[in-house]
């Protein structure tokens, strides 16, 4: 185990500094951060190449790279070019909303799409199985703004022109620290999150639970008398999570990411929206602080994923 984590460790440590030194490049390509002063009149040419220089764009490629990585090593990630804030800072403001949203979200997602692939998986073939997949194939193929907008368009707009209890938008401004506004602004960006991922994990889940379903031990633990809920939950679900487990270890370094469409819908003020924000901006600071946060959760999350597998399987070894 612990040869294991040493090596993969290694392997993580060589794979984030590819991750960062790609991340950089295109980034640094993809925009001009002093873009947003070109139409400025109050500027001359020379205030730019002084600003330009103050900032360090006019080194090399290279030596920009040693120094920002230099500094994220230590916790700073430089200070943003448009806010003039300390993208640290930034990103500590705006991460527990995108968590607060997106485990939320998570957690919904995990409980009905384990209830809709288990009963999918138990009646195949039946009208509940067949109603749930088409829920599955409809919500899959939906793109998520579509959904939110969906949402946006009956619970929030229809609902109060018809004079019912409406929900907010997030156009609205609340107070986050106040629970029963931050629940309400809650439902719909959690209601189209998860209307899409349940779709897929649902499907992924209900093809583990007839694949385990039709092994031969399965028969055989159902010839010994043991009751179709002891052989569903005692034997097929357990060997069916580790696809499951797969799928959420990769998607929850991603939470990190936050929903980058679903947050802008909403205006939900979390790290999906404050990347998209400064990302226009040219703001490269701000958009490889995020890009390293959700980086380096990846590749924890997949040592940790392969771990998780030990527990759930005690076939496996890790070596």
């Amino acid at each position: 185990m612990w040869s294991y984590l040493a090596r993969r460790t290694v392997q993580a440590l060589i794979t984030l500094f590819i991750i960062t030194i790609l991340c950089f490049i295109l980034t640094r390509l993809s925009a001009d951060p002093l873009a947003q002063y070109a139409t400025n009149p109050n500027m001359s040419a020379a205030d730019k190449a002084a600003l330009r220089e103050r900032l360090g764009l006019n080194d090399p490629m290279p030596v920009q790279y040693i120094r920002w990585l230099g500094l994220a090593v230590q916790g700073d990630m430089g200070l943003s070019f448009f806010s003039k804030q300390p993208v640290t800072l930034m990103i500590s403001q705006r991460l527990p909303n995108t968590l607060i949203l997106m485990i939320t979200a998570e957690i919904f997602t995990i409980v009905i799409a384990l209830l809709l692939g288990i009963i999918s998986a138990v009646r195949q073939y039946s009208l509940l199985d067949n109603v749930i997949t088409t829920f599955s194939f409809v919500g899959f193929s939906m793109p998520i703004f579509f959904i939110a907008l969906g949402l946006i368009l009956i619970f929030a707009v229809q609902f109060k022109a018809w004079g019912w209890p409406s929900l907010p938008t997030g156009a609205d401004i609340w107070n986050q620290k106040d629970v029963g506004q931050l629940i309400r602004h809650l439902i719909l960006p959690v209601t189209a999150l998860v209307t899409i991922t349940t779709a897929g994990y649902a499907r992924f889940i209900r093809t583990s639970i007839l694949e385990v379903l039709g092994q031969d031990y399965i028969r055989t633990a159902r010839a010994k008398g043991l009751t179709n809920r002891v052989v569903l939950f005692k034997h097929a679900l357990r060997n069916a999570a580790l696809p499951l487990v797969t799928i959420v270890g990769l998607d929850i370094p991603y939470l990190l990411g936050g929903a980058l469409v679903t947050e802008s819908v909403f205006a939900w003020p979390g790290m999906g929206r404050l990347f998209w924000e400064y990302a226009q901006r040219g703001d490269f600071p701000v958009v490889l602080g995020v890009l390293l946060i959700v980086s380096t959760a990846v590749v924890v999350f997949t040592i940790i994923t392969d771990i998780v597998y030990t527990f759930v399987d005690p076939r496996i070894r890790l070596s």
